[in-house]
């Protein structure tokens, strides 16, 4: 089993700090995705889309797409839960997930994809109109946040899930993205120390 790893990006971080939550070792091929090696022929023969991570099972088998990848190893190593438990834990995290990805990891991947000058290449055309409102979108989910860990330790309930996960990466990379994190935000910035200093963080 090998595991295409694309460094500091934030999907590639994704996986690494679910593993490392799982305590699962994994052989990591490195891909240099600054010089493009992404778009190569060994990335693009495993992944047409040419995008990171990607895990080569013993038999071949491709899986892509981080949460993908996060589930195949949730249901071969369920300890510690990382999806949740219960039918209803299951849905919550779920649901939590989808609104992280939604309302903050992709804001911030399009302002960092839009504005930022080394992303020319990358983003053909870029627009930085787009990037701009994206900017606003972030910061607007993060004060939903902040109203909602009020009431709660993590992001999807009582115990830390792959949503806390993408919440983190998605806050550290809105530095790169040039998004500033806004002030006021005490409930959000309990949470985010907590997270940030599990040894998991610094997959």
């Amino acid at each position: 089993m090998k595991l295409y790893d694309g460094g500091g990006a934030p999907n590639p971080r994704r996986v690494r700090i679910f593993l490392a939550e799982k305590g699962v070792e994994v052989a990591r091929i490195p891909v240099d995705m600054g010089v493009l090696e992404h778009r190569g022929e060994t990335v693009t023969r495993l992944n047409p889309l040419q995008r990171l991570p990607i895990l080569e099972l013993d038999d071949g088998t491709i899986l892509t797409e981080s949460v993908a990848i996060c589930r195949y190893f949730e249901e071969r190593q369920p300890d510690p839960p990382l999806f949740g438990t219960s039918a209803l834990d299951r849905a919550l995290v779920e649901m939590w997930q989808r609104r992280v990805e939604f309302g903050l990891f992709m804001p911030v991947s399009a302002a960092f994809r839009h504005l930022h000058p080394a992303m020319k290449e990358w983003e053909v055309p870029q627009v930085p109109e787009w990037g701009e409102v994206n900017k606003p979108r972030a910061a607007e989910f993060l004060h939903l946040l902040n109203r909602e860990l009020a009431t709660r330790r993590f992001i999807a309930g009582d115990h830390f899930t792959i949503a806390d996960i993408t919440c983190l990466v998605s806050i550290q990379f809105m530095k790169p993205a040039r998004i500033d994190m806004p002030e006021g935000l005490p409930h959000l910035q309990r949470w985010f120390d907590v997270i940030a200093a599990r040894p998991s963080a610094d997959a």
